[in-house]
């Protein structure tokens, strides 16, 4: 039905998280009949972008240069904090809250049985490493509320005992505009646990 190339195309950007085939579909017909607005641009884009972006030797980010803008940024990590988290996109997420302003280690996934993933796959070693030879007062556990991430967190913590540091976890519960009767009870029950003084 479609000209070999365009359906190459179509089969390529399936792959990519969250698009479906008929999403594929859409955006190739979009690209090519915008050749000049769109895929053009694009595909200058994708070429910048595959030759200048690194991956950060010092913390795992994504960036154009190494050490990454946020490690090597002086004004950061005043504080001595290091937070942990599973990918890039956490670290991403993380970073537009605009709240925290220390550094990163990124784990590249988590423990998981299933997926045969152990420590030696992860970038624990490293962490710890940099944990007992860095001054860092506190570690941030910023591991998904799901199985794994817990299990992650509490293999980490248990890591890290005997080295001289605060390691603390993020807050799970009720998001903020939240209704208690639409919360599932494990969520119900992280937020009572998690509770604080008024």
């Amino acid at each position: 039905m479609f000209a070999p190339e365009l359906e190459a195309l179509v089969q390529l950007l399936g792959k990519l998280p969250g698009i479906g085939q008929r999403s594929a579909r859409r955006m190739v017909l979009h690209l090519v009949t915008n050749k000049d607005r769109t895929l053009y641009p694009l595909i200058d884009c994708l070429k910048h972008v595959a030759q200048t972006v690194k991956i950060c030797s010092n913390c795992g980010n994504i960036d154009s240069c190494d050490p990454c803008s946020i490690c090597s940024n002086t004004k950061r990590n005043q504080h001595n904090q290091l937070c942990v988290v599973e990918e890039v996109a956490d670290l991403w997420a993380i970073e537009r809250s605009q709240t925290f302003s220390g550094r990163y280690h990124v784990l590249g996934g988590t423990l998981s049985a299933i997926d045969g993933r152990g420590p030696e796959d992860l970038n624990i070693d490293k962490l710890v490493h940099k944990i007992a030879n860095e001054n860092i007062s506190e570690v941030i556990l910023a591991t998904n509320a799901t199985v794994d991430g817990q299990t992650t967190a509490h293999y980490i913590a248990q890591r890290l005992t005997g080295i001289n540091t605060t390691i603390s976890r993020l807050a799970h519960g009720i998001p903020i505009g939240g209704e208690l009767d639409y919360m599932d009870e494990g969520t119900l029950s992280a937020a009572l646990d998690a509770r604080k003084a008024f």
